[in-house]
């Protein structure tokens, strides 16, 4: 549905050149949604996506396993949407102690992403509301050390931002002036809570992705936060139990209809093009995810079927395969205090999921090694290669 602008513009100097920022209307848009007919049948079949992808703590015999990893594919793929060119090893191996060299930015970029999404997380749990003052929070956390730490983490901006170009003046787009954030902030707010909105939570999260991202109330970070908004907002919603949904990597391959959708929305208003895109998203990202736990259940399962049969290193193996499941790479000195056992025996473990075909020794070194569940890692790299 074409609704016009839906916004106004505020003309301003900057620079000595004149600056149309572009300020959104208030949600939700006018005239109402038309969610009838073939969008009622897509929203459907992102729930019904989204309640098996739910329960996929029933394919794998720790959901947290799964968590663990599809937290930190999420964290590179929004990462590399601004511009990171960091890989899923990279950040894994930032993340062990044992690990030489000083880390990328780019690798610290995704860690920051890591810890941010967990704290928002943590903080809903704990009864806080999902409001301006969790989103500064997660922002901070975000920009809390690397890039953009000088970027006012956890503030709202006090100065004009823009998207594309050099300067204001030869923008693509101009967000809201500085002083105008704290109001078009303040509505986004309402209109999360507001209970008297029929509106489905998938098409709510929909519109508010679209929102903030016209806002951009921050000086850096805003695509990762309004990213992180999506899974927080599900997560609060109580739709997921796990924050297990990202649409990260359909954004990633889908770059140029998503930002041409945004601009739709701002430009003719044309909500439901966006919102069709949205939900195919969630239908799409979720089947992907239950396909993965599958695809690991099984791995793991034919992994420990080897194991069993090898012989008397069998047991030393499979509690060293246990710990790789939890962590796709690890030092050998990483393996003796997850599991217990000795240097010899984590050795001996480790030779023999190396000769089955397990494992791949990284660093080519006689000491201070480091092993990679190989094919755990390739299913969980799957989409993450740098643009």
């Amino acid at each position: 549905m074409n609704r016009g602008l839906t916004g106004r513009y505020e003309t301003s100097q900057i620079g000595g050149e004149q600056v149309n920022a572009f300020v959104p209307s208030p949600l939700p848009p006018i005239p109402s949604l038309d969610l009838r007919g073939t969008r009622q049948i897509l929203l459907e079949q992102a729930l019904l996506a989204l309640g098996r992808l739910d329960s996929v703590s029933t394919l794998l015999p720790d959901p947290h396993l799964f968590l663990y990893a599809y937290v930190r594919k999420e964290a590179l793929l929004s990462s590399q949407i601004e511009g990171t060119q960091s890989s899923l090893s990279d950040l894994l191996l930032f993340e062990l102690e044992e690990a030489p060299g000083a880390p990328r930015d780019e690798v610290v970029d995704v860690s920051n992403y890591v810890a941010a999404l967990e704290y928002g997380l943590e903080r809903l749990r704990g009864g806080f509301p999902l409001s301006n003052r969790l989103i500064r929070e997660v922002h901070a956390k975000l920009l809390s050390r690397g890039r953009g730490s000088d970027k006012l983490p956890g503030e709202f901006r006090q100065s004009q931002n823009w998207i594309g170009g050099t300067r204001p003046g030869n923008a693509h787009f101009v967000p809201p002036p500085s002083q105008a954030v704290a109001d078009c902030m303040g509505q986004l707010e309402q209109f999360l809570h507001d209970e008297t909105i029929p509106l489905p939570v998938l098409v709510k999260a929909a519109l508010a992705h679209v929102q903030f991202e016209t806002v951009h109330p921050f000086l850096d970070g805003n695509g990762r936060v309004g990213r992180l908004l999506i899974t927080l907002l599900l997560c609060h919603a109580g739709v997921l139990t796990q924050p297990l949904l990202y649409l990260s990597l359909y954004f990633k391959q889908n770059r140029a209809a998503y930002y041409g959708l945004l601009d739709k929305v701002r430009m003719d208003g044309d909500w439901e093009a966006w919102i069709d895109f949205f939900l195919e998203g969630v239908r799409t990202t979720a089947r992907g995810a239950v396909t993965t736990a599958q695809r690991l259940a099984e791995l793991f399962n034919t992994d420990e079927g080897k194991i069993q049969t090898s012989g008397r290193a069998a047991g030393s193996a499979l509690r060293v395969h246990s710990a790789l499941r939890e962590r796709p790479i690890l030092s050998l000195p990483d393996i003796c205090r997850r599991t217990g056992l000795s240097f010899p025996a984590a050795t001996t473990g480790m030779t023999l999921l190396d000769k089955l075909g397990i494992v791949r020794e990284l660093t080519g070194r006689q000491r201070n090694r480091l092993f990679a569940y190989d094919r755990y890692l390739q299913i969980l790299s799957e989409g993450t290669e740098p643009l």
